[in-house]
């Protein structure tokens, strides 16, 4: 391996505000601690809480770096003390607290997993998708195999992950997507329905594509009134899995119907989660979901790759909505 360098170029925030205030700047190339990966940066994962963090309106946890940037590929440069797993040339995919719109990126090496016949650019598609998908349908929902899931934003990266989850192990998968394209993609990738929300009630939608029965499992990124829809589609026993509030936190809701049908709300963020429960969901998908990525029967929906210096680009098009799939940086 090449010797690191003492300075790289990152993407910084020069205040809360739009795309614009991406810049590309110099900084100290980070030093990995103990248990941890210096990784150089292949290619980095574009999501929703990077906007959020641009915004002002998402601050990194105590420690983590300012530079966006929560998933990311490329080959391990440097090990910190006690490092087991990994080795020096290693080509690695890693879920990080911050810093992946850089060249260098420091990652706890049991947040990082092999790259399972993927490319730099796919592998930098999947951690925080996955990681979030896996935890909060399968683990906190409790999808199983027969059951349904309603999936709120089926194309973006989130749903399109979701949609392939779900089917690989033996769901049913109802999607809402914004556009005829944009459900027509859901379908090709995999749900069994697709519903346009601008033109149809998703509720009476889901309903009569279960037979009246409502659905088992509702992933959602929406909140706000969705969640007394997302009620009033459930089935008795679901659960409804809250992943982010982009219509809104709070919510006015009829706690009658939560108890007739004895429905469960629930949900998590990712980030601010421990490092032993992000190793969790790691191991768990190492041992489940990656013989299904090596083997092609769950696919990194790819929507569009931009340089690391149009960071600002890539921004936009998540912003636009326009989007099928995952945007990402190319270091």
């Amino acid at each position: 391996m090449a010797a690191i360098p003492t300075t790289m170029t990152a993407i910084g925030i020069k205040a809360a505000g739009g795309p614009d205030m991406l810049v590309s700047e110099q900084r100290p190339a980070p030093v990995p601690g103990a248990g941890e990966i210096l990784v150089k940066v292949a290619a980095a994962g574009v999501n929703r809480p990077d906007v959020m963090q641009r915004m002002g309106l998402y601050p990194p946890p105590p420690g983590a770096p300012d530079i966006p940037g929560l998933e990311i590929a490329g080959e391990v440069a440097a090990l910190g003390t006690d490092v087991k797993r990994w080795k020096l040339g290693d080509r690695v995919m890693a879920l990080v607290v911050g810093g992946g719109y850089a060249e260098y990126c420091i990652a706890h090496e049991s947040h990082a997993l092999p790259m399972s016949g993927l490319s730099m650019t796919e592998a930098a598609a999947v951690p925080e998708t996955f990681f979030t998908v896996w935890h909060n349908a399968f683990e906190r929902g409790g999808l199983k195999k027969g059951e349904t899931l309603l999936i709120h934003g089926g194309s973006s990266g989130i749903g399109t992950t979701a949609i392939q989850l779900a089917k690989a192990f033996g769901a049913k998968v109802i999607a809402t997507a914004g556009s005829p394209e944009k459900c027509k993609a859901c379908l090709e990738i995999g749900a069994d329905r697709a519903i346009n929300y601008k033109t149809e009630d998703f509720v009476a939608a889901a309903r009569d594509a279960t037979g009246g029965k409502g659905v088992d499992v509702t992933l959602d990124m929406v909140g706000g009134d969705y969640t007394e829809r997302n009620i009033a589609a459930a089935a008795e026993e679901g659960r409804i899995v809250q992943i982010a509030v982009l219509g809104g936190a709070e919510v006015k809701i009829n706690i009658a119907r939560v108890m007739m049908k004895r429905v469960t709300l629930t949900g998590s963020t990712l980030r601010p989660r421990t490092r032993e429960a992000k190793a969790g969901f790691a191991r768990a998908l190492e041992a489940k979901v990656w013989p299904l990525l090596a083997l092609g029967k769950v696919r990194v929906v790819m929507d569009s790759t931009f340089p690391l210096a149009k960071a600002a680009d890539a921004h936009r098009r998540l912003e636009s909505g326009a989007h099928v799939g995952k945007v990402v940086l190319v270091v």
